[in-house]
């Protein structure tokens, strides 16, 4: 079986960072690219995509564009685009997404559903 290798993105492309030094819970809402490096608990809902850090952990109800995981996430991820879950990333949730993508080592404890949306 072929590896499955997916894009880095860099951060210079993102335009919202939340570094490992924050923790905070509640509701987010963007509408540009975003990337989580600390720790977040609530619900994040955007049509755009999120990027989850390394170091990241999210408890949380995840509906957004696309889905890039390399920390932990805690709840359930639905996904517009695509989910891509890297060999770092250990999920305990449900994914639904049309696409998902994952590296030998990304942990997934939960129900995959893929369906067009």
């Amino acid at each position: 079986m072929a590896e499955v290798n997916i894009k880095n993105v860099e951060e210079a492309d993102i335009d919202t960072i939340l570094s490992e030094d924050i923790d905070f819970s509640g509701e987010l809402t963007f509408k540009k690219p975003l990337m989580i490096k600390g720790k977040f608990s609530g619900t994040i809902k955007s049509l755009s995509d999120l990027y989850i850090g390394k170091n990241a952990v999210i408890k949380a109800k995840v509906d957004a564009n696309l889905v890039s995981v390399k920390g932990t996430i805690e709840g359930n991820i639905s996904s517009y685009k695509r989910v891509e879950l890297f060999s770092t990333s250990q999920i305990t949730g449900d994914i639904t997404s049309p696409a998902v993508v994952m590296e030998n080592g990304a942990i997934l404890n939960g129900i995959c559903t893929m369906e067009r949306k």
